[in-house]
């Protein structure tokens, strides 16, 4: 991360932090992996019968460092921001919609409550920049506000942010990821809320990855081909005009990004340091994922992506982070909806090393039993 002035009291209280977490996060813990595996051996099935479950399993060892990781217990956070350059017409819905799914996200009437139930999961909804005043609205403790502002600016003629609101922004997702780690979350989801925010997600999928926006740029809420053609020269436009360099990721996400982008990039990097897992949604929070990839190249190994998404920029991000999604639904409406999904897959996988029977346990025969000759 680069800071202003060349003297360590220079940096802020806020570049300090996210510093010092991103110098926490751990190598996974190949050894428990192994282990793990040695373990899906032992079990009644073929070798790798169980596919990706088993690689779940694998996966989730070595980022807990435990052989058996206990059963999840996942977090779905759900950030909302207004977008700035929504104002050039690049969505089919106006930024109230940002507030309205807010309120729906806290009454429990949205879809990612609904599958965050169904896994298991605790809905967590931030306020990260909505345009709106929401807490007096609200009951008391059901939003969780690290607003700076009413959304970002128009990035396609100024910056979406300051460089320290940035910062701060990122420095805030990782003290929640390290708050509720603390209290006994092991899997982070990720999920998003924000009219224009897959502009933003295009535009710091160029930055942090080189592809042209004729290949980043999707149709987001189902925009018409006059809006879409709007969209990829906006994104064009604020490319041209910023110059983002991934060299300098809290600039490219100043420049180009959202609030809600900027602190799920620190809950990522946050739950990293501590050994949880992060489960990345759709597009928007796989490039806040880019973004907190590019602080903390070791942060990809604690992310899960959860699917594949409609949105055609989403599988180059995934790319340029080496990972594979687990499902293809065709799903693009954000909120942390595939996060959910994937992290009932992911319960599922964990329960099987704790209650499957091993071979001995239930005096089954291995393959390679069949290949001692008897005497």
């Amino acid at each position: 991360m680069t800071h202003s002035g060349s003297h360590a009291d220079d940096i802020t209280y806020w570049e300090r932090e996210v510093l010092d977490a991103c110098a926490r996060i751990p190598a996974i813990d190949d050894a428990a992996r192994e282990q793990a595996l040695a373990r899906q051996r032992r079990l009644t099935k073929p070798p790798g019968a169980l596919g990706r479950l088993e690689d779940l399993h694998a996966w989730m060892a070595g980022v807990r460092g435990t052989a058996v990781p206990p059963t999840p217990n996942p977090v779905i956070i759900v950030a909302a921001a207004d977008h700035g350059v929504a104002t050039e017409g690049v969505s089919a819905y106006p930024s109230a919609v940002t507030a309205q799914m807010f309120r729906n996200f806290v009454s429990g009437g949205a879809a990612i409550n609904v599958l965050a139930a169904h896994a298991g999961a605790r809905v967590v909804v931030v306020d990260a920049g909505v345009a709106t005043d929401l807490d007096e609205s609200m009951p008391e403790g059901a939003i969780t506000t690290v607003k700076l502002r009413k959304g970002t600016s128009n990035f396609a003629a100024t910056p979406a942010m300051t460089r320290s609101e940035c910062t701060q922004l990122i420095a805030r997702g990782i003290g929640l990821a390290r708050d509720l780690a603390a209290d006994g979350v092991d899997v982070f989801g990720l999920g998003d809320m924000g009219i224009g925010n897959t502009t933003a997600a295009a535009a710091l999928t160029c930055a942090f990855t080189g592809h042209r926006p004729a290949l980043t740029v999707g149709r987001g809420t189902g925009i018409d081909d006059a809006r879409y053609a709007a969209k990829r020269a906006v994104v064009e436009r604020a490319l041209a005009l910023h110059a983002p360099s991934p060299a300098d990721p809290v600039g490219t996400l100043a420049a180009v990004g959202g609030f809600e982008l900027a602190f799920l990039a620190g809950v990522a990097i946050g739950a990293a340091a501590t050994r949880c897992a992060v489960v990345l949604d759709g597009y928007p929070t796989t490039a806040a994922a880019l973004a907190a990839a590019a602080l903390a190249p070791c942060s990809v190994d604690f992310m899960l992506a959860s699917h594949r998404s409609a949105e055609p920029g989403h599988d180059l991000a995934l790319a340029h982070l080496g990972l594979r999604p687990l499902l293809d639904l065709d799903l693009r409406l954000g909120e942390g909806t595939g996060a959910a999904l994937a992290c009932s897959l992911l319960t599922a996988a964990l329960r099987i090393p704790h209650e499957m029977a091993t071979f001995d346990s239930a005096g089954v025969s291995r393959a390679e039993d069949a290949l001692v000759p008897e005497t």
